[in-house]
């Protein structure tokens, strides 16, 4: 009889473990779904701030752009989007062209302040830390310096820096994990591909980890491979394909910037992987989009350089007009798989597949629709 009791005591516990775990796991597989859902639709837009008389408030104001690198589709694209609508406005952006030299950063900013512009923007990966006497001698200028798409919003800016346009890149990380969680159905075991030394990575990874571990009590991270940027064509390839061959149990995946998959895709193919290893990722990079179309990529989150530039220029006019600069950058992310991305182009494009409402959006908030 004691048997009895015991054996149906311990029954009992069982069950109660698994009535706690189960609904918590369907809770964070229902939380998962949503947000993959809610980054199919196509982005809509909302407005950052008022509107505002942006053509007279910016009149005779120069701006110079400095992109991280020129030789970086992405962010000189963002660029030639910024110096396009400015046009639009009768506003000058000027970009100051170069191949991520932080000697090609100093000359721009004396340039900036030789030449008397009003505002100098650090374009997505310039770290101010590395120019803070060209930053206080643009300031002693009368010049505001702001960095635009490279602090995530949780992040404390420089104290050197007149403002900035954050973005959630914590966010990037928790649609990565739970587009990893819904398509394993909660069974993802990751290996992580990142760059310590970007100062956006450490929130974007820690969305991918929260996430996981909030989402997914199956799902495991099973390795974090840090690659510098100059080491990426000698460091991803082998290390994720000694990864995999190490965790047979890998099933995905996820360089946190996409163009770190031209890296990855031959590593899982060595590997003997690719059907068994999918690959999700973030910045909608043309050329990993084209991967999509051809089965080499599964995922990639990617936002419109049109809709960036044109955020960063709004965020950086209201600096001038005296006006709140916008509490985030307004871009949307979406989602590119093999049912979409060939909306972006064949072969893909920057700015194709995300729709244009954002064009109408700001220069009717410009005042100049």
């Amino acid at each position: 009889m004691k048997g009895k009791l015991l054996l149906g005591a311990v029954a009992a516990i069982a069950t109660a473990a698994l009535g706690a775990v189960t609904p918590a796991s369907a809770q964070g597989m229902d939380a998962a779904k949503k947000m993959i859902a809610d980054h199919r639709n196509k982005p809509v837009f909302s407005a950052p701030g008022p509107a505002f008389d942006a053509k007279s408030c910016t009149a005779g104001k120069r701006i110079l752009t400095m992109p991280v690198s020129s030789a970086n589709p992405f962010t000189k694209n963002i660029a030639l989007a910024m110096i396009a609508a400015a046009k639009e406005v009768g506003i000058e952006v000027v970009e100051w062209e170069n191949q991520a030299q932080p000697t090609q950063w100093v000359q721009g900013m004396n340039f900036a302040i030789n030449e008397k512009f009003d505002l100098i923007d650090l374009l997505g990966g310039i770290d101010p830390g590395v120019i803070v006497p060209q930053i206080e001698a643009a300031k002693n200028a009368g010049i505001k310096v702001k960095t635009s798409h490279f602090y995530d919003l949780t992040q404390t800016p420089h104290p050197s820096l007149d403002g900035f346009v954050p973005l959630s890149f914590n966010k990037i990380g928790q649609i990565l994990a739970n587009w990893a969680i819904v398509q394993t159905g909660g069974k993802a075991n990751v290996v992580i591909v990142g760059s310590d030394e970007i100062v956006p990575t450490a929130p974007l990874v820690a969305g991918i980890r929260d996430t996981l571990k909030a989402n997914c009590p199956d799902c495991k991270e099973v390795a974090y491979i840090n690659a510098p940027v100059p080491e990426w064509a000698t460091k991803i390839q082998p290390s994720v394909q000694s990864a995999l061959l190490a965790n047979p149990e890998v099933n995905y995946v996820i360089p946190i910037y996409d163009s770190m998959s031209g890296f990855v895709v031959p590593a899982i193919r060595i590997a003997g992987k690719t059907n068994s290893v999918k690959i999700a990722s973030f910045n909608g990079t043309p050329f990993v989009i084209d991967m999509i179309q051809n089965g080499q990529v599964e995922m990639d989150i990617g936002e419109s350089l049109g809709w960036i530039g044109r955020a960063i220029l709004d965020s950086h006019m209201r600096t001038l007009c005296g006006l709140p600069e916008p509490k985030e950058l307004n871009v949307p992310f979406y989602i590119f798989d093999a049912s979409n991305a060939k909306d972006a182009g064949t072969p893909a494009d920057f700015d194709r597949g995300y729709g244009d409402v954002h064009v109408a959006g700001f220069r009717k908030l410009w005042g100049i629709e």
